[in-house]
């Protein structure tokens, strides 16, 4: 199982790529997973919006039937 991680923005300069697939199988194990190996990450995805197939996660959830999560640093805009 895995599951596809696409970066934005910011997200994506601190990872070094715009999207990977991880075999993490929860939420919680997905954000220390990215962390781990995308040090610069550490600093920005408290702030970034994780969507899970779509919808915003900021607890625990299982990652067994999701097709992709989003990371999305927040965005200034006017």
């Amino acid at each position: 199982m895995s599951v596809r991680v696409r970066y934005f923005a910011a997200a994506a300069e601190a990872a070094g790529t715009d999207a990977e697939d991880r075999a993490e199988t929860t939420l919680t194990a997905l954000r220390a997973g990215m962390v781990r190996d995308h040090v610069a990450l550490g600093g920005i995805l408290d702030r970034c919006a994780v969507l899970v197939d779509g919808t915003r996660r900021d607890d625990d959830a299982a990652l067994d039937a999701v097709a992709h999560v989003d990371v999305l640093p927040p965005f200034a805009g006017g």
